[in-house]
């Protein structure tokens, strides 16, 4: 998954402590026999540090993926080309979770502080050699240094805080997705462990209390996933706030058929009216190939609406259905 790669962001600290230490080693490293060694040592301090700080700091923002193209509404084209290309569908999540503009000003502020760090050590390698005591250069050095570090730790902060949220949300991204939707207790989750991997992953979303359940399935050498959708699309979309209707929009980046599910009985706690009337909602969001089925026919009649029948308790029609949202699903995705 595309932010499990990112690594912990140290904090300043933590980057001056282990630059600092790498750059005593490499004094110790060079034998002080005059003037000229001596100025070669505090050099190669200097430098040592610096770039070690640099590489790190640079290193930082390499690790995230690019969150150009963004701009509140992605389109596949809008995406600037790259190896570090982010799917639309986790750039809105990432600006839900975290603010993508918030993230990128972030990573402006490090990726400056690794080439100021550069800039500034060059200078100081050149006041070293005009200076009766390079060491008292270096120091100086050193502190400027540290302030630069210093100034960027809350920026440092926010990247961890930033990765360790983003890194948490399932993978959503291999393969076509089948969207399942529909009242709370209608079976979906049954839906999904049936037909997915025997324990679907979850993860709590910011705009959901539950998770996502997102299971995964191969199909004559293709790999799907079908994702639950609690606290998304089980209840009217007017009563959504600004949040989840964003989540919504980029679910639509990645569901390539819906399965709408609907319990006839209403023993889910909703009457068939309102299921219905949820129904419509989703329809003109989602304009992609749907299906609706009634589910529990174990204990329901069939009902005027469905295209399909079948029972996540008893198993029957579940594999009928599962067929006939793959022969839904585009060719080409």
């Amino acid at each position: 998954m595309i932010f499990e790669k990112i690594p912990t962001v140290p904090t300043s600290q933590e980057l001056l402590d282990k630059s600092f230490r790498r750059a005593a080693r490499a004094k110790h490293g060079k034998r002080v026999l005059d003037l000229r060694s001596k100025l070669k040592a505090e050099e190669s301090m200097l430098l040592t540090a610096a770039n070690i700080l640099s590489d790190n700091l640079i290193n930082i923002v390499r690790k995230f993926p690019s969150f150009d193209g963004f701009d509140g509404s992605v389109k596949e084209e809008q995406m600037i080309p790259g190896s570090s290309k982010m799917p639309p569908f986790y750039l809105e999540l990432a600006d839900i979770i975290v603010g993508v503009e918030e993230m990128k000003m972030n990573l402006a502020s490090v990726q400056w502080a690794g080439n100021k760090i550069n800039e500034m050590a060059r200078k100081y390698v050149g006041m070293m050699r005009d200076a009766e005591d390079a060491k008292v250069v270096r120091k100086q050095a050193f502190g400027r240094i540290s302030s630069i570090v210093n100034s960027i730790d809350g920026n440092l902060r926010f990247l961890n805080d930033a990765r360790n949220k983003l890194r948490k949300l399932p993978a959503i991204d291999e393969g076509p997705a089948i969207v399942v939707a529909g009242y709370p207790n209608v079976g979906k989750s049954s839906f999904v462990a049936l037909v997915s991997s025997a324990h679907p992953e979850i993860a709590p979303y910011p705009f959901t209390t539950k998770g996502l359940a997102v299971g995964h399935f191969e199909r004559k050498r293709r790999r799907y996933q079908v994702i639950d959708t609690p606290g998304l699309l089980d209840r009217p979309l007017e009563e959504r706030n600004v949040i989840e209707l964003q989540a919504i929009s980029a679910l639509k980046h990645v569901g390539k058929v819906l399965l709408y599910i609907i319990d006839p009985s209403e023993t889910c706690g909703y009457t068939l009216e309102k299921q219905m009337h949820l129904l419509d909602e989703i329809k003109k969001e989602f304009d992609i190939p749907m299906i609706v089925v009634a589910n529990k026919t174990d204990i329901s009649e069939p009902v005027e609406g469905a295209d399909m029948s079948m029972s996540t308790l008893t198993g029957e029609g579940v594999d009928a259905v599962l067929e006939r949202l793959l022969e839904m699903v585009p060719t080409q995705t």
